[in-house]
């Protein structure tokens, strides 16, 4: 390989600006390191990923000692530079060990996802090359790919030709950016807020609640629609609410459905609500973060019938796709719609208006991001490098999981919510002697204390349950076997504690 050419003599400048440019230039040289230094520090970074993948299995999934956390303030920005080997032993004392372990497929609180290694490759890529995906004019490569692949998705809910959409962080950009496209294609001002009506369930996620107020519209009323058993919303008690809301002088506006709940996974009834909501004008908004990419799978299609009736969608791949952090999407039937919300001009890129304009499709036009990190490289590599096969194959293995874990956590002793529609199991311990609440959450302690697996809880009806939740790529049946044992243990080590075992977990 070719070496660096020389700067010039500086002593041979005879231009003060030059010569002080040249002496920077040199200063600045680390930033740019040559092929033999890039070695060094690559082959160690490889080595420590492939140490971990390696070690994966055996570490913790939570560690509940966060005090390591702290020691990175031992090595402050701005001190010597120290070695790679210095700072990867660092990383992985201080940042990975702490708390959750998201790679491990032990997992299995919250709505997990994975962190896909060929994803991580797609990230690398447009790290070095720095593409920018924000402008068709500047990056039209990269555009194209991030609009290939949100057709791709727009595909699989249903949505027809001439919808649009934007690759986020995650769903709470997702739904933000959905509900302003909502504000302003129903013409909503300031003077209108206090009058306008959400309507949508106590088991929406919390980030759609955020979305509002960031959105200026804190003062909206939010209508909570009933549920029924199974957790989801009640079309005829939505059709009432509206009539209602609509007669006493309010202006009903917008129906927030879900395609898979967080608590207990469970799909609202799509197909009744987006008519209710078509009838009465209003925006039919999906949040499918977690559940939408389960139509991936025969066996589920039917079950996310309606989807393709919303207005806008949120999808998150790196939930149902297994991507890593930071991978999510919103998709609007009408992009044009999107774009009255998002697009801005200013006089320094007017270079890019004659191109912008015949093409509505560059991400800056539908979001509230100009400067945005290419993430349509990190999912259109692992699907086209993989295909779609094995997705399906493990977004329905983990159906199984969850079938599974639901039939044999009951022969323990523990009392389950309903079947699992996707892959959340809700169940609690329930002893002769004590309250339930304290001694699940007595449970819950107990299993992130031990950190094999990583369960979490949640509230039902003031009732404390635990939940399950196998998503993530790495989850198996020896994980829920695992967690399974666990569960059976540290009951039996709860109850001897307590007064004495007064119940089989056989």
């Amino acid at each position: 390989m070719a070496e660096r050419p020389r700067l010039p003599d500086l002593r041979a400048a005879d231009d003060p600006l030059r010569a002080r440019a040249l002496e920077l230039e040199l200063a600045a040289r680390p930033l740019e390191p040559d092929a033999a230094e890039r070695e060094v520090i690559r082959g160690a970074v490889v080595e420590y990923v492939e140490r971990f993948l390696h070690e994966l299995p055996e570490r913790l999934t939570y560690d509940a000692d966060k005090r390591p956390a702290k020691r990175l303030r031992d090595l402050p920005i701005g001190t010597e530079p120290p070695s790679i080997d210095a700072l990867l032993r660092m990383i992985d004392e201080c940042v990975i060990h702490p708390g959750i372990l998201p790679s491990s497929g032990g997992h299995l609180g919250y709505i997990p996802g994975g962190g896909l290694y060929t994803s991580a490759l797609g990230d690398y890529i447009a790290a070095v090359t720095n593409e920018y995906a924000g402008i068709r004019f500047a990056g039209p490569g990269s555009v194209e790919m991030e609009n290939l692949v949100l057709d791709w998705m727009a595909e699989l809910v249903g949505y027809p030709a001439g919808s649009g959409g934007n690759h986020t962080s995650g769903g709470s950009i997702a739904n933000l950016i959905a509900v302003v496209t909502a504000r302003d294609a129903h013409g909503l001002e300031a003077k209108d807020f206090s009058r306008a009506v959400v309507y949508l369930t106590s088991h929406a996620h919390h980030c759609f609640d955020k979305a509002l107020r960031i959105a200026g519209l804190g003062e909206c009323v939010r209508r909570m629609v009933p549920l029924d058993d199974g957790y989801k919303m009640i079309p005829a008690e939505l059709d009432r609410a509206i009539r209602e809301d609509r007669e006493s002088g309010l202006r009903p506006w917008l129906v927030m459905a879900s395609a898979g709940t967080t608590d207990v996974g469970a799909i609202d009834p799509l197909p009744e609500l987006g008519p209710i909501a078509r009838e009465h004008g209003l925006w039919f908004h999906v949040d499918a973060a977690y559940g939408g990419f389960f139509a991936l799978v025969d066996e589920c299609r039917p079950r996310l019938a309606g989807m393709e009736l919303s207005d806008t969608i949120v999808l998150d791949p790196h939930k149902g796709l297994f991507l890593p952090y930071g991978s999510g999407a919103v998709l609007a039937r009408d992009r044009v719609a999107m774009a009255r919300a998002h697009a801005y001009h200013a006089h320094y890129m007017q270079d890019t208006v004659a191109e912008e304009s015949r093409e509505i499709g560059s991400p800056a036009e539908l979001s509230p991001e100009l400067t945005k990190h290419f993430r349509g490289l990190r999912v259109w590599l692992p699907l086209l490098l993989h295909g779609i096969a094995p997705f399906s194959a493990c977004l329905e293995e983990k159906l199984f999981l969850a079938r599974y874990f639901h039939r044999e956590v009951q022969r323990l002793g523990f009392e389950v919510g309903p079947e699992p529609e996707l892959t959340v199991v809700t169940y609690r311990w329930v002893p002769e002697e004590g309250a339930a609440n304290a001694f699940n959450r007595a449970l819950i302690e107990e299993i992130h204390q031990d950190g094999r697996v990583f369960l979490s809880s949640t509230m039902l009806d003031e009732t404390f349950v635990l939940r399950l939740a196998p998503l993530a790529f790495r989850t198996h049946l020896d994980t829920i076997d695992l967690t399974l044992e666990i569960l059976r243990e540290k009951v039996r080590k709860l109850e001897q504690e307590g007064a004495g075992v007064s119940r089989q977990t056989t």
